[in-house]
């Protein structure tokens, strides 16, 4: 089978065997997403090497431990974990010390004809949810993972900042929960995507910032820059939430945070249950999120093009 791989600093579209029959589920892929930490692995991040890929939507083509759902198209939560721990025995396999983690961590991702996952990570996509809203599953879990990190109720008024994709869904998720919520971003087209949601919508090139007038911040950049605005717009003893990942270090202002009492917290990946939930509610068409769709053989000019500026989703379709 095709995959696409990064292997000693090369990205390439290599020919790898096809999963073997065994202990996992099979999944026969039908699209993929390129998420940022993709790129960001191409980068440095995580020292990974393999398959990319951890945003899909397929068909089971065999599960050794349920049978039932071959044929069903699914989407895959990521974590594998030992199932021993102390975090995979409470149910939470994210945190598990020895997890793999699909295309990230010791274990191929979903940039290929075919993926393996155990059953137990697979999740049934409802009927009317399409392939290209379904692979937006575990991104959009990510954007209402916040929702298990802070208390959305007591949030008081929440600034988003980043417009990209995970931005856009963070933004367009929390309203949806009847958050507060503003977005600040450099793009306006994008911005107006937020706003049909009922989004109000900052383009920092035109607006001030509006500094220490928000009790929680989400920064979705993943940019030192964005961690310095968020500090800037955070009120005191107000919290800052913290979406993305990217290579190398970040320096802070340490003392910023203990003057003013800001907690940071870490919010990284979310549950497909509330996810496929929330898109089966059809809150909003995530369709304008897609910018470009390459088939998997044109992998390698599809994380080019998702690196170029104003671009939303690219998405990689197995023929």
């Amino acid at each position: 089978m095709k995959g696409l791989t990064f292997r000693s600093g090369r990205l390439q579209i290599a020919e790898l065997e096809a999963p073997k029959l065994a202990t996992e589920a099979v999944v026969r892929v039908l699209i993929s997403g390129i998420c940022s930490t993709d790129i960001q692995i191409t980068k440095g991040y995580s020292g990974f090497e393999g398959v990319l890929g951890h945003e899909f939507v397929g068909i089971v083509e065999y599960s050794p431990d349920n049978p039932q759902i071959a044929g069903k198209r699914v989407v895959g939560e990521i974590n594998v974990g030992c199932e021993n721990c102390v975090f995979c025995r409470s149910g939470d396999p994210r945190h598990c010390p020895d997890r793999t983690v699909l295309g990230i961590k010791g274990r191929n991702g979903s940039h290929s004809e075919y993926l393996t996952l155990p059953t137990r990570n697979l999740f049934l996509v409802p009927e009317n949810v399409s392939d290209e809203e379904a692979v937006f599953v575990e991104p959009l879990a990510a954007a209402l993972g916040i929702a298990e990190r802070i208390e959305l109720k007591n949030a008081g008024r929440i600034a988003v900042i980043g417009d990209g994709k995970l931005g856009l869904l963070c933004s367009v998720a929390i309203k949806s929960l009847g958050a507060d919520v503003s977005l600040f971003g450099r793009h306006r087209t994008k911005l107006e995507i937020a706003g049909k949601s009922g989004v109000e919508t900052y383009l920092v090139s035109e607006s001030p910032i509006p500094k220490r007038e928000y009790d929680t911040v989400v920064e979705a950049t993943g940019s030192v820059a964005g961690f310095e605005m968020a500090m800037d717009l955070v009120c005191p003893k107000g919290t800052i939430v913290l979406k993305s990942t990217y290579a190398g270090k970040a320096p802070i202002e340490a003392w910023r945070i203990v003057v003013d009492e800001i907690s940071v917290v870490g919010s990284r990946c979310g549950r497909f249950g509330p996810a496929l939930e929330w898109l089966n509610r059809r809150p909003v068409n995530l369709s304008a999120l897609i910018s470009e769709e390459f088939p998997l053989a044109e992998g390698v000019q599809a994380v080019e093009m998702a690196q170029k500026n104003g671009i939303l989703k690219v998405l990689l379709r197995n023929n």
